[in-house]
């Protein structure tokens, strides 16, 4: 798994002490650029009229999703697309701003423009392959939830702060239609830390099992660890780590995308989640006591 960066995403919402380029500055230190145009994939989620309506939004510098925007965010936008789905195929980590799990098909919001993981999904979709969403960030993807709500091809499953923004993630939000039962909400209360979270992944990869997901995508905000400014939920660096590792554990095909996450240790948090996807990626230790085989 490799980190998939570029530094045009600092040129977007600059200042914010909310989503702002503080979050990633750390990352041309020590990741070359990488890019991807994604503009050609935003139509599988949305409307061409919303995806010219956001980049109008961008040239004329308006405030939309909480976020004041300029023309280098639709340049970053697109490109958060585009590594989003170029994480899709190589089992890669995508860190990119804008994040997108709260975007809706025709709605921008919660600092979310095009929604970047939805899209890299549809795509998989479109290919053939069943997709398990698998959002850890602290904020409940309200519309990744929605975009996939009446599908039996996308399961989504979500853990995250109870009556946070944006007051959605019940556990009866199971899905409608075809998608009835392919929708999982674990809502925790703020102050739930470690042991809440791993009782929660092990609920999640059973779950992605019994799919028989081809791809687990993760929707990883990291504003649940215990030093964000947003939220109340306490998880520990090594949560991030654990986590990773037990899902490389149980499949083979898993990538990620950057959602939230609002302090200084988003590269931590990271790194130490491709940590534990490498580890577990490796074959369990023989435990064959060969001084005791016998001819």
């Amino acid at each position: 798994m490799k980190v998939l960066f570029n530094s045009k995403f600092l040129n977007h919402n600059v200042d914010s002490d909310a989503e702002g380029a503080y979050r990633i500055e750390q990352f041309p230190k020590k990741y070359k650029d990488r890019d991807r145009n994604g503009e050609e994939y935003i139509t599988l989620v949305h409307s061409e009229n919303y995806k010219q309506l956001i980049k109008e939004g961008c040239i004329n510098s308006e405030i939309l999703a909480e976020v004041q925007l300029n023309p280098a965010s639709y340049e970053a936008a697109i490109s958060a697309v585009g590594l989003a789905v170029q994480a899709s195929e190589y089992n890669d980590f995508a860190v990119i701003r804008p994040p997108g799990h709260h975007s809706g098909r025709e709605r921008s919001a919660g600092f979310c423009l095009f929604n970047n993981i939805a899209i890299a999904a549809q795509k998989l979709v479109n290919e053939g392959k069943r997709v398990f969403i698998f959002d850890i960030d602290g904020h409940h993807g309200d519309g990744t939830q929605a975009i996939f709500y009446n599908s039996d091809q996308v399961y989504y499953f979500s853990i995250h702060q109870a009556y946070a923004y944006p007051f959605t993630g019940f556990s009866n939000e199971t899905g409608e239609g075809k998608g009835e039962g392919y929708t999982t909400n674990i809502p925790l209360i703020a102050g739930a830390g470690d042991k809440d979270f791993m009782k929660a992944i092990d609920q999640a990869i059973a779950e992605a099992k019994k799919f028989e997901a081809d791809v687990i995508a993760v929707s990883a905000g990291f504003d649940a660890y215990e030093k964000d400014r947003l939220l109340g939920l306490k998880y520990s660096m090594k949560s991030y780590y654990e986590c990773a590792f037990k899902l490389r554990r149980s499949f083979r095909n898993i990538f990620a995308v950057l959602e939230g996450g609002y302090h200084l240790e988003i590269m931590d948090c990271v790194e130490i989640f491709i940590e534990g996807i490498k580890v577990g990626a490796r074959p369990p230790k023989d435990r064959f006591d060969h001084s005791m085989s016998l001819g």
